[in-house]
């Protein structure tokens, strides 16, 4: 394979050589795809990247080309509309054709945005669409999402009154999948995040919980178990953030009551945070019978 410096200029000649010709689609063999994302991954890791939206740059797919061009696809989000509802959708969009998320190579096709009130006060963010999710295209549905309906019943709110959205907008690929799925890497979930910062600055929650470990790597990118992260406040782009265990993890444990005690809590903190107002009883689930 060539090196990396010596692709870098002579690739990104030629893919806008082709772009003023009209071209928007190429065909592309192995090594081209891993010269792209190295792109991605080098750009990605730099600091002035981290700060800035990455610049437009054509995007190379397998179809050829053809007398039906696709126009070029994007690497600028530009958040269009009146309403929150208006700009969500036109993030929905730009997310299909999104550059970053293409260029790897490892993700499904069938995206999986969000759901809920784009003015909610309280946003919760998970890792990424599993099977379920992705059947449904919509983020905490299946065994998850009835015990994330749990939760947010509990606090006296319903799923139509918050926002839900996840780190990853497409079901991470395996080899021969199926039902099964994995955490989104962090190439992934660096490539999803400027749309997760966009729909929050147009949600602009008054609270953000982060459910899981893997939503914490994204957004914090903080490698510490829940544990050790919980039981605090954190800060994400200047809104509190509260961070607490996937529901799928209460799935997993036997019926004490220890876990969901910890996960209630979170919500309790973050109800208080909101001024939403919490009774004598809702205090006391999930404590220890005396």
């Amino acid at each position: 394979m060539m090196s990396f410096d010596m692709a870098q200029p002579s690739v990104i000649d030629y893919l806008k050589q082709l772009q003023q010709q009209g071209v928007s689609h190429v065909e592309i063999d192995d090594e081209a795809r891993e010269i792209l994302r190295e792109f991605y991954r080098r750009g990605a890791a730099s600091p002035k990247a981290r700060k800035s939206t990455p610049s437009s740059a054509p995007a190379p797919s397998a179809p050829a080309p053809s007398a039906s061009v696709t126009p070029p696809t994007e690497t600028k989000i530009s958040i269009n509309g009146h309403s929150a509802a208006e700009k969500i959708d036109s993030l929905k969009e730009q997310c299909l054709t999104w550059v970053p998320t293409k260029a790897l190579g490892t993700l499904r096709d069938k995206m999986v945005f969000s759901t809920g009130n784009p003015e909610a006060d309280l946003m919760l963010i998970g890792e990424a669409p599993g099977y379920h999710e992705e059947k449904k295209q919509e983020p905490f549905v299946g065994p998850a999402g009835e015990k994330l309906n749990q939760i947010v019943k509990a606090m006296g709110l319903s799923r139509d009154e918050i926002y839900i959205s996840n780190v990853c907008k497409f079901r991470p690929a395996t080899k021969n999948q199926t039902m099964g799925s994995r955490k989104p890497s962090p190439d992934e979930m660096a490539a999803n995040l400027p749309f997760l910062r966009a729909e929050i600055d147009v949600v602009k929650p008054k609270v953000i919980i982060a459910l899981g470990g893997t939503a914490i790597e994204g957004l914090l990118e903080e490698s510490k178990p829940v544990s050790q992260l919980r039981n605090a406040w954190h800060q994400f782009q200047g809104i509190p953030l509260r961070v607490t265990y996937h529901p799928s993890y209460l799935l997993r444990q036997s019926e004490g009551t220890s876990e969901k005690r910890m996960v209630w809590e979170d919500m309790l903190a973050a109800m208080e945070k909101l001024g939403l107002p919490v009774s004598e009883k809702q205090r006391r689930y999930f404590l220890p019978k005396e």
